[in-house]
């Protein structure tokens, strides 16, 4: 598929058409490209999948079934408020912590399906065109099947959290490709893998554990294309460009560290906001969850380069900085493996007729959980 025949040097063929907002990219040079970001087009192209199929939208989800979300997972459990709680008062707070939770996923969706369009539209190589063509139908899928889960199991939305909306307003209203990226593929996927991870894990609810199976399937690969592409890009940052997107990462970090305090919704439900963001900031659980958050974030910045000592002394602020090491090729490696295995599962169920459709603990998917802690 080579274009070295066109009458004049191919670089003069390039084009771009600034707007308001960013520089529209054409590139007319088909040749081949980096082979690793076209190996993960072609897994981007083979592995699409459709969420009505997939995932079985007959199981149920309840709320109130604490062996399949334990109290303990509950943000606020353990203080005096929530002692004082009746035991309906305590499962209307873990219906709203649960929507709370998902409908980030969903606005996070939402932001990526926007990135990945305008990575299209900006990033200047044909393979990254290329890889984020197939990731922009994922993020769609993925904001269809998070919409559902809301709509048709929970029946309660929330806002999009300040804390995400200012990351997504940054990353998508900066001009240069490589932010979008950073912004999107870095620090908000990043984030949303270990999250993602963590109720695929735990959660004994089956619903909930293969949707995030199958979306973490798709955003291992999503996490390792902005690796590659921003790992090559960033070996000839100038120091003072270097600086600058350092910058952006501490900046972002602290957003998503303070994210996940859900201050809407203690404020829906009536609490003492302050008093409960003061608890949950400090609970022992959450904020092992909350740095277990930046697991794929921080050894991803090292690897692209950004692993400076003003980050350097951020991660260590926050916790995290012990992550620096982790082997993003392993976790990526068990996301697909999992998602498979599950798949499989689901169907000899099916088969055999063994899937409960009220979504009961009958539904024993122990074997995922242990190759996931694996």
């Amino acid at each position: 598929m080579s274009t070295h025949r066109y009458t004049v040097p191919v670089d003069q063929t390039k084009w771009e058409l600034p707007d308001r907002r960013s520089t529209i990219s054409f590139n007319w040079e088909y040749d081949e490209g980096r082979d690793r970001l076209l190996s993960l087009y072609e897994k981007g192209k083979d592995r699409q999948w459709n969420a009505a199929d997939r995932i079985d939208w007959s199981l149920g989800v309840d709320v109130t079934d604490t062996d399949l979300s334990p109290d303990e997972y509950v943000p606020i459990f353990g203080s005096p408020l929530w002692d004082r709680l009746s035991r309906a008062d305590k499962d209307l707070v873990r219906l709203h912590a649960t929507s709370w939770t998902n409908s980030q996923f969903l606005h996070g969706e939402q932001g990526a399906l926007i990135c990945a369009a305008k990575i299209v539209e900006t990033v200047p190589d044909v393979d990254s065109k290329f890889y984020a063509a197939t990731q922009t139908m994922d993020e769609a899928r993925h904001v269809e099947t998070y919409a559902r889960f809301i709509n048709d199991k929970l029946g309660l939305a929330y806002p999009i959290n300040p804390h995400l909306r200012t990351l997504l307003d940054h990353t998508i209203s900066d001009s240069r490709w490589d932010f979008i990226y950073l912004g999107m593929q870095v620090m908000i996927e990043g984030v949303a893998l270990a999250a993602f991870s963590m109720i695929r894990d735990f959660t004994e609810d089956p619903l909930s554990k293969s949707i995030n199976a199958y979306v973490m399937q798709d955003e291992a690969r999503h996490v390792a294309f902005g690796r590659l592409a921003l790992k090559d890009a960033y070996a000839e940052l100038s120091d003072a460009e270097r600086a600058e997107r350092e910058e952006f990462v501490i900046e972002a970090s602290y957003l998503l560290r303070d994210r996940f305090l859900l201050r809407e919704v203690w404020e829906t439900l009536g609490f003492d906001a302050d008093e409960c963001v003061s608890y949950v900031d400090k609970q022992q659980m959450m904020g092992h969850f909350r740095r277990a958050l930046f697991s794929r974030v921080v050894p991803c910045v090292k690897d692209i380069g950004l692993l400076g000592p003003k980050v350097q002394k951020a991660f260590a602020d926050i916790g995290v900085l012990e992550f620096q090491d982790l082997d993003l090729d392993e976790f990526s490696d068990a996301d697909e493996r999992i998602a498979a295995e599950m798949e499989q599962m689901l169907a000899e169920r099916r088969q055999t007729g063994s899937i409960a459709d009220n979504g009961s603990r009958a539904f024993d998917l122990a074997t995922t959980v242990a190759a996931g802690d694996d």
